[in-house]
C-alpha cells in the first residue's frame, strides 16, 4: 500500500491502482494473501496475493459471462459443478437457472467465503443457504477425481491464473477427470486471463482440453478492472453445436429460465464467440 493507493502487482510493468476508503480485513489463510478494501469508484474489492478478483461496482460482467453463457448453451443443465468461486457470485447466478437442481461447490479456501459473506454480502446473496447449493470447503480436484462417471452437465471454473493455489486447475489429469464426470453434452468454462497480456495462458489451457474435448474454443467478456482489454473464457465441450446457437434460440431459453443481465443478453452471448483475430490465433488449430 502506498498513501491511500492499492497497486495491483499482477504484471511486473504494467497495472492499475484504486484509491480507496478503507481496508477492511486483511488475512493470511493458508493458501493466499486475501484482501478486502472500499473504494468510491468501485465499491467493494478483493483481491488474492495483491491481484484483483472482483469489485462491486463490474462483478456482473463476469459472473454473467460465466454462468449464464455455459448454463443457456447447454439447454438443459440440471447439475452444475463449481470450482472456486469463494464469493459466491458464480453460485448465485446459477441458481437463477430454474432448470438447474443441483449446484455443487468446492472452494479450497475457507476464508474467502468467510470474509465474502462477511464484507461482499451481496455478491452471492441468498445463495449460501439456497436448498439446491452444495457449499464444500475442500479441493476442487480432489472432488474431480472422486465423481461418479457422468454427473455433472456444466463445470464451471472460476480460479485465479495458473500458478500458486490455481495452477493445479490448469493440468491434464484436472482436465481428463473433467471430461469423464460429464455428461454426453456436457462442457466446461473456466477464465483463460486477458490475452493481450496472457496469450500463452489461452493457448497452453486450449492445448491441455484439446486432448480430452472434441470441441475446444473461447469466448470473450470486457471487464474493466482485468485490464488489457478482452478477457478470454475458455470453453471445452463434447457437442461444437452448442456454441453456435441463434440470437433466437438463446432468448427463448432465457426467458424460459428466467434469465436478464446487465452485460449478458442473447446478441452478446452469440455475439461473444467471434473473437477477434489477435485473440483467435492463440487458439489450436
Amino acid at each position: 500500500m502506498t498513501d491511500t493507493w492499492f497497486n495491483e502487482t499482477l504484471y511486473p510493468d504494467w497495472g492499475q491502482r484504486f484509491k480507496f476508503v478503507r481496508q477492511l480485513a486483511r488475512v493470511k489463510s493458508p493458501f493466499q494473501d486475501i484482501a478486502v478494501f472500499e473504494t468510491e469508484s468501485h465499491g467493494r474489492v478483493l483481491t488474492l496475493d495483491g491481484v484483483v478478483q472482483i469489485t462491486e461496482r463490474d462483478e456482473f460482467v463476469y459472473q454473467e459471462m460465466l454462468t449464464h453463457v455455459p448454463l443457456l448453451a447447454h439447454g438443459n443443465a440440471k447439475n452444475v459443478l463449481i470450482i472456486g468461486a469463494g464469493d459466491g457470485g458464480v453460485l448465485k447466478h446459477v441458481l437463477m437457472h430454474k432448470g438447474v437442481e443441483r449446484a455443487v461447490m468446492a472452494e479450497i479456501d475457507g476464508e474467502v467465503i468467510r470474509l465474502s459473506k462477511e464484507f461482499l454480502p451481496g455478491i452471492g446473496g441468498d445463495a449460501w443457504t439456497n436448498p439446491r447449493a452444495e457449499v464444500i470447503v475442500g479441493d476442487g480436484i480432489d472432488y474431480v477425481k472422486k465423481a461418479p462417471d457422468a454427473s455433472f452437465d456444466v463445470i464451471i471454473v472460476d480460479s485465479t491464473d495458473p500458478i500458486g493455489v490455481g495452477e493445479v486447475l490448469f493440468t491434464d489429469e484436472f482436465y481428463k477427470n473433467a471430461a469423464r464426470i460429464l455428461t454426453p453434452q456436457g462442457l466446461i468454462v473456466n477464465q483463460c486471463g486477458v490475452p493481450f497480456m496472457q496469450a500463452d495462458e489461452l493457448y497452453e489451457t486450449s492445448v491441455r482440453r484439446k486432448q480430452f474435448f472434441p470441441h475446444v474454443t473461447a469466448y470473450v467478456a470486457a471487464v474493466p478492472t482485468y485490464v488489457g482489454g478482452y478477457m478470454t473464457l475458455g470453453w471445452a465441450g463434447k457437442d461444437a453445436s452448442l456454441t453456435q446457437h441463434s440470437v433466437e434460440t438463446i432468448a427463448a431459453r432465457a426467458a424460459a429460465a428466467g434469465i436478464t443481465g446487465e452485460y449478458w443478453s442473447p446478441n452478446v452471448h452469440v455475439a461473444s464467440f467471434w473473437l477477434p483475430p489477435y485473440i483467435a490465433k492463440h487458439l489450436p488449430k
